[in-house]
């Protein structure tokens, strides 16, 4: 019985993004025990995967963390995240293995000087070639995510008017560069004009308050962003903070369309096959991370020459100007 370990410390996305090589390994290699480490704070990510048969925590010891993984002598390691930790570990156990190819000369190229020498291949591709040596192969289907009952949110537990059809909007992301501006997340949800659930962490609630407050304010025919009187009105419901990440993609999973920024809930969206609005800013689809295998719609600024600015995100835009996310057209918008 061969036995394999998976390497992926953060963060929702990536962690999201990796599950067809776990799924792929436990159903192609015959008798694998596949095992997955991560960091505690994403632990329950995959804590529910059927095809993960055990799952390792990175605590505050590396040391510790090795002396454990060795104990399991491990048959083969897939590292899917490449960095100086996981190299390490890689090289504490002694075991054959094989990382993903970051590329991140390709990625800088494109940011410091606009060359585009990136390969037309999603991430996942990069982490199956990962794992092509145990004989892996791409199965054709997509990601996975699995939700235990008890975190299921029962629909009508819902406020009124949100019970039968919604929106999900993401509204957060980890880099303020990666994320629209209030009043253009506004301007998006008045296009919209039906219910919306916007979704994100503690850190987004008060966000979420601001545009809750404006859609449950008395609009003035003068505001542009409003309806009009002959159309359904936008209605909010700001769930930021008040679910877990289990709960928030049990949303998803009911919501009837998703809007997210490149960000986890997007990849968690694609995992149940959603169609999804995508948008983004200061970094692109062509580094890999667009939603995988479902119905999707990019929002961008093309042709930007400071764009893509960086391969992450920034707290405030360097030029200043954020133009890659306030000069986004919302006019072809379809829902």
């Amino acid at each position: 019985m061969p036995k394999i370990l998976i390497l992926r410390f953060s963060s929702i996305g990536d962690i999201v993004l990796t599950t067809p090589v776990i799924r792929c390994i436990k159903q192609q290699v015959p008798a694998a025990e596949v095992h997955y480490c991560t960091k505690k704070a994403f632990q329950s990510i995959v804590a529910n995967n059927p095809y993960v048969d055990k799952v390792h925590v990175l605590g505050n010891s590396l040391k510790e963390l090795v002396q454990q993984l060795k104990a399991e002598n491990f048959d083969y390691v897939v590292d899917l995240h490449n960095n100086l930790r996981t190299r390490i570990i890689k090289t504490r156990l002694g075991k054959p293995g094989r990382s993903f190819n970051k590329l991140n000369y390709e990625k800088w190229l494109m940011v410091n000087f606009k060359l585009n020498r990136l390969p037309a291949v999603h991430i996942v591709q990069r982490y199956l070639d990962a794992a092509a040596a145990l004989g892996v192969k791409d199965d054709g289907k997509g990601l996975d995510y699995f939700i235990p009952a008890q975190d299921e949110i029962v629909i009508h537990t819902l406020p009124d008017g949100f019970q039968n059809s919604y929106i999900a909007f993401a509204i957060g992301a980890q880099h303020y560069t990666k994320r629209l501006p209030t009043e253009r997340i506004i301007e998006l949800c008045a296009r919209l004009n039906q219910p919306v659930i916007l979704l994100g962490g503690k850190e987004d609630a008060a966000t979420g308050e601001e545009i809750a407050t404006y859609f449950n304010t008395q609009h003035t025919t003068h505001d542009t962003r409003a309806t009009t009187n002959n159309e359904q009105q936008t209605t909010i419901f700001n769930a930021c903070g008040k679910y877990s990440l289990n709960g928030s993609a049990s949303l998803v999973r009911q919501a009837r369309q998703v809007i997210s920024h490149d960000t986890g809930l997007m990849h968690i969206a694609a995992a149940f096959q959603k169609e999804i609005i995508s948008v983004w800013g200061n970094t692109i689809p062509e580094f890999g991370m667009y939603p995988f295998r479902t119905k999707y719609k990019v929002l961008e600024v093309n042709n930007l020459s400071c764009r893509p600015c960086s391969k992450i995100g920034y707290s405030k835009c360097p030029k200043g100007h954020f133009k890659c996310m306030r000069d986004i057209s919302f006019n072809d918008l379809k829902i």
